[in-house]
């Protein structure tokens, strides 16, 4: 079969690439510059053809957490069809509910983990109490992503807000985990790493009394070089839990010196391709060693 690629991305509606560098467009210049033919498709589209292509690149999937039941029925329709994807569809299943946190928790890595309130479960303050022990807490749907559904509140608060959590959670899973304030002083450290190396970093820092740091609710991303200590403690998870990833964003907080995990992101995370000189090659390099 020749070589026909597909970048993977989404029906854009401007609810998670408002104010952004069009990514997909980038990773079919590099397609381009590699002589390697390609498309970009939604993974929702009834009208794509999947058997045609030979290789699918998963880039901007970034409504899957809005119609997650048909996101897994298209995983095993690819699955069933037999076509390979970078990212492979067993770390996007894995990684695509924010369970994956406490695994790599239980496994010694510093992760802003939190607790799972089950869908349908009544919720417990005094468990909550004993497994959070935080100030604040942020609540947020087990599968998520963009801040959706997303909640900073007090534990003295909790009272005020039970009843809407509740409402959510009957509905579907939820994590609660310890706000970090770190975020709101100093921000959230993204590294990116392809093909299981190092290649950039930013500083995504929320707008001023918020604590997203999405670019679409205000916050602003600065190019950084990480401290050793940093990408030290990052790469360890990348050779543990993504050495097999053609991309992986880590994403983290650095609380009294220490970098401690809160996303790591192996379905289709913005890459910052435009925020740095070497992004760019060396995405492209990560993609010709994959595709020959």
């Amino acid at each position: 079969m020749k070589q026909h690629v597909a970048i993977v991305s989404y029906f854009s509606v401007g609810a998670y690439d408002s104010n952004t560098v069009d990514e997909n467009l980038i990773l079919s210049e590099i397609l381009s510059e590699l002589k390697i033919s390609h498309e970009i498709v939604s993974w929702s589209d009834p009208q794509v053809d999947w058997s045609k292509f030979s290789l699918l690149l998963i880039k901007s999937t970034w409504d899957y957490f809005d119609y997650y039941p048909e996101f897994l029925t298209w995983i095993e329709t690819i699955r069933t069809l037999g076509i390979p994807t970078l990212n492979n569809l067993d770390t996007i299943l894995w990684n695509s509910s924010k369970k994956y946190l406490l695994e790599i928790e239980s496994k010694g890595f510093p992760v802003i983990a939190g607790m799972i309130l089950e869908k349908g479960k009544l919720i417990s303050q005094d468990e909550i109490k004993a497994k959070v022990k935080s100030e604040f807490c942020v609540v947020k749907p087990l599968v998520s992503g963009g801040a959706k559904n997303t909640l900073k509140l007090a534990s003295q608060d909790w009272g005020k807000h039970a009843e809407k959590v509740q409402a959510w959670v009957n509905e579907e899973a939820f994590l609660i985990q310890p706000f970090i304030s770190e975020v709101e002083k100093v921000g959230e450290y993204s590294l990116l790493f392809f093909n299981g190396k190092f290649s950039h970093a930013v500083l995504k820092t929320p707008a001023s009394k918020d604590f997203r740091v999405q670019h679409y609710f205000g916050g602003t991303i600065t190019p950084i070089d990480p401290s050793e200590s940093m990408l030290s403690s990052c790469q360890a998870m990348v050779d543990e839990f993504a050495s097999e990833s053609l991309y992986v964003r880590v994403d983290g907080v650095e609380i009294e010196g220490k970098f401690h995990l809160m996303e790591l992101e192996m379905i289709e995370p913005y890459l910052f391709l435009a925020l740095s000189d070497q992004a760019i090659p060396n995405y492209k390099r990560a993609i010709a060693a994959r595709l020959g």
